[in-house]
């Protein structure tokens, strides 16, 4: 499995009895990462089996509370379990400020070195890339300055086809890595056997698009085309559409036109306000326009395909 999407929390400001704000944990391509940290998330990392220690990237969308205010547990909580390597947090800029300044009056005292990565950019811009995985931005629009974040698989090398390359005796072992890199085979006469031939095509690396609080816009369509599987806040039903402007939020109806234009694999559907209590009707609304949706929901994990486990609450 090459992605996998833990809800650690997908409500919005007000904490409840089993409401919790924002955060996500992301299993992409052996790659760990935490997605915003609204207040509890750490303790809903324990409840859910979320290693502590495989995460070394923490992307923060926004300066509100209930995305970042679990922050400076989480970061406290490493320093008692005395972590060592480096922590990198990703958000806008002035969380640096924020975060030290939390630690050095709480006199939380760190030995791990915690890398801060501001962003104040309102266009799209990789910000992490190794072997294995890419991330870029998707600007927002809410009340303060917003980031969504898209998460790529680095594309895999070619399989090899056996039967195939058995066929050529001039083929040998020390052959197969530029096979894989896709080359052609020259042979001693001449011949070019043609890669195709000789390799199979990989699984298409997958994706994973979050768009955090926003606004209903449009303009991120071309940075999130095709993805895999697309979080994207619904706040209200249409019934109440007037209240986005207000406060910069979208409609479970805005958000599955977003997914439809972009031509997502599927859709989820989170950041509820806590006026509705039957959350069935975001999906229902969705669903008229885009009819690959799932709700977020608190303990579930989601595949680029379906959700495929519910965790005990």
């Amino acid at each position: 499995m090459n992605l996998q999407l833990t809800i650690l929390g997908c409500h919005s400001a007000t904490p409840r009895v089993n409401a919790y704000p924002t955060s996500q944990y992301l299993e992409i391509n052996n790659r760990h990462f935490l997605i915003d940290c609204g207040e509890g998330t750490q303790r809903q990392m324990r409840k859910y089996k979320v290693g502590f220690s495989k995460i070394d990237h923490i992307f923060i969308s926004h300066l509100h509370g209930d995305h970042f205010f679990g922050l400076i547990g989480l970061l406290s909580t490493y320093g008692i379990l005395n972590r060592e390597k480096d922590l990198h947090v990703y958000g806008p800029k002035g969380i640096k400020e924020v975060t030290q300044l939390q630690l050095k009056l709480s006199m939380s005292h760190v030995r791990y070195n915690i890398v801060f990565h501001e962003l104040s950019s309102t266009k799209s811009e990789l910000i992490f890339e190794d072997a294995k995985v890419s991330v870029h931005t998707i600007p927002l629009h809410h009340r303060v300055y917003t980031n969504g974040f898209l998460f790529t698989e680095k594309p895999r090398p070619r399989n090899l086809h056996l039967d195939n390359i058995k066929q050529y005796d001039e083929i040998e072992i020390c052959d197969y890595h530029n096979l894989k890199a896709g080359k052609d085979f020259i042979l001693s006469s001449g011949e070019i056997v043609p890669n195709e031939e000789l390799t199979i095509s990989p699984e298409k690396p997958k994706s994973y698009a979050y768009c955090s609080d926003t606004m209903y816009k449009p303009d991120i369509i071309p940075i999130i085309k095709d993805v895999d599987l697309l979080y994207h806040e619904a706040t209200f039903l249409k019934e109440l559409e007037h209240l986005c402007e207000k406060t910069k939020h979208s409609t479970a109806e805005q958000a599955a036109t977003i997914a439809r234009d972009a031509n997502v694999g599927k859709l989820i559907v989170g950041h509820y306000s806590s006026r509705y209590n039957n959350l069935e009707l975001f999906k229902e609304e969705a669903q008229t326009v885009f009819k690959s949706v799932e709700l977020a929901e608190v303990g579930k994990k989601y595949t680029t395909s379906t959700v495929f486990e519910e965790v005990i609450n």
